[in-house]
């Protein structure tokens, strides 16, 4: 048998690979984190499949249901939000699976901050603005940060930042990056990307904490940077007609000849 971990996406049923929904259905076991996972994914399930909620177990409890289902050799889904690279507890899962000899994978899903992006309708990299985007988070319960991977230290760069499970401090945030990146620079925050019940403010960082209104739930993204609703930037090198590149070499354009500027 096999644990498949699989990333069921930010929050749309549709919002899932076509490998992640095959395997899915393939699985008579599946476990999934029911407090951001959408139950329109269990529909993918197979008729008479265990199907397990594991918000509200432990972890010693979890490994406890893979092992059964290993005993009885029946592979299993194990599904989690967004995508299992970054804040999914997969990496503790894993560790203790290879300790017990149970085979797993590993299927991408689509993270929280690429839906986000998709709402605002925003590139978060744009020509001469940013070039670099941060997934970070400030510390909580669940997880400190390290020393050194402070907002400060990310905002010096200049990068655009995507700051998760930090909107509960809003105040704080906005307090640490405003002497980087100025009052003026433009912040969205997104609660639930991608749900029936998404909802975006667009303000910046003079702002945000009265366009928000005090509302401070706990699914939501914040985006800060430069990027984000820019209209003054440059146009990449990419599509340049005299770009010389692999797929379109210089001289294929009439505009353009060969030898030419």
């Amino acid at each position: 048998m096999t644990v498949h971990f699989i990333g069921a996406g930010p929050g749309a049923a549709d919002l899932i690979t076509l490998r992640g929904r095959d395997l899915i259905a393939a699985c008579p076991v599946c476990l999934y984190a029911g407090s951001l996972v959408p139950e329109a994914l269990l529909d993918h399930c197979p008729d008479g499949a265990r199907i397990v909620n594991t918000a509200p177990m432990s972890l010693d409890q979890i490994m406890d249901e893979i092992a059964t289902a290993h005993a009885a050799g029946q592979d299993v889904a194990r599904l989690h939000s967004g995508d299992l690279s970054v804040w999914s507890a997969m990496g503790e899962q894993l560790r203790r699976l290879r300790e017990m000899g149970i085979p797993y994978d590993v299927t991408p899903g689509v993270p929280a901050f690429a839906a986000s992006a998709a709402l605002l309708g925003a590139e978060l990299t744009l020509p001469g603005v940013a070039q670099s985007l941060v997934l970070t988070r400030t510390s909580g319960r669940a997880s400190a940060m390290p020393e050194g991977e402070t907002l400060e230290n990310f905002a010096a760069t200049g990068a655009t930042l995507a700051i998760h499970l930090s909107v509960h401090v809003l105040d704080d945030v906005v307090a640490r990056l405003t002497p980087h990146y100025g009052g003026d620079c433009p912040v969205a925050v997104v609660w639930r990307a991608s749900w029936p019940d998404e909802k975006v403010i667009r303000a910046t960082l003079d702002t945000v904490i009265e366009a928000t209104g005090g509302e401070r739930g706990r699914t939501a993204l914040i985006l800060v940077g430069r990027a984000i609703g820019a209209e003054e930037f440059g146009e990449s090198r990419l599509y340049a007609g005299e770009y010389d590149r692999r797929y379109r070499p210089v001289g294929t354009n009439p505009r353009f000849p060969e030898g030419t500027e």
